[in-house]
């Protein structure tokens, strides 16, 4: 299960205001704690990037790649930013991402297929309404991967992402398990292996307590990975989570144990 630090986030001031000065300082210092507590990859959710979005995504990707030689993963829903920050990248990048929204099948997904980049799709309706139990995630999941295949993309570069829900929805518990279904029935739906990631913080939106969402997302990391989640997005800079995230990964691994990896 690869660790992913959704960390780096726009809406905090610090990278908000690094981004608005050019100040790569910030970032950088940001990006080197959340490799430090174990991320395998780092998440430039940039948010909203204003009137300048191509230069301010290029700044960001290559401040970041300047701190770490992690992958990266571009996160945007702005299939311009998108562009410039593949195109400021000196690597392989991840593109987060896309669904049947017809916008992002018609802007985003060539990206895709032009670059050979990886790619994450969502499990969202054409409307972007959340499917509401498993049945309908997957039937989502086999229009996204035809859709995915008809564009000449190649299923190894694909990264399917279930869509977990906030607990507080309606039904939003139980929703939490219809993903662990989906995420445990997907090779067998689609024929292939593919790959799966969800965002654990998603689970937690609403919830005010800190101790509360702590407690909720740990319960479900070590459920995500039994299910065979092959990526994680979330806070690594929980050393609690981080924990936890280790020891699932060690439990399932096929590697000889060591407590020192725990």
């Amino acid at each position: 299960m690869v660790i992913v630090a959704d960390n780096l986030q726009i809406i905090r001031n610090t990278i908000s205001g690094a981004v608005a000065t050019g100040n790569p300082e910030p970032i950088r210092a940001l990006v080197r704690q959340c490799a430090a507590a174990g991320a395998d990859a780092i998440d430039i959710n940039s948010g909203p990037l204003g009137r300048s979005p191509e230069r301010s995504m290029a700044f960001l990707v290559a401040t970041v790649e300047s701190a770490t030689d992690l992958p990266l993963m571009i996160d945007s829903a702005n299939p311009v930013a998108l562009a410039a920050g593949l195109a400021a990248a000196t690597r392989p990048a991840i593109l987060n991402g896309f669904s049947l929204e017809p916008a992002k099948v018609e802007k985003i997904l060539p990206l895709a297929a032009r670059t050979g980049s990886d790619i994450v799709g969502y499990l969202l309706g054409r409307d972007g309404h959340v499917p509401m139990s498993a049945d309908e995630r997957m039937a989502v999941a086999v229009e996204l991967f035809q859709t995915y295949m008809d564009a000449g993309c190649d299923p190894a570069r694909l990264i399917l992402d279930p869509v977990v829900v906030p607990v507080t929805w309606q039904e939003g518990h139980r929703q939490a398990v219809e993903v662990l279904d989906v995420i445990r029935q997907l090779p067998d739906l689609l024929g292939y292996p593919v790959r799966t990631i969800v965002g654990l913080s998603n689970l937690t939106t609403g919830v005010s307590i800190p101790d509360r969402r702590g407690i909720l997302e740990r319960a479900y990391l070590p459920m995500l990975a039994s299910a065979g989640l092959d990526m994680v997005l979330m806070n690594v800079l929980c050393p609690e989570s981080i924990r936890i995230a280790r020891a699932c990964r060690m439990l399932l691994s096929n590697h000889i144990f060591s407590w020192k990896k725990v």
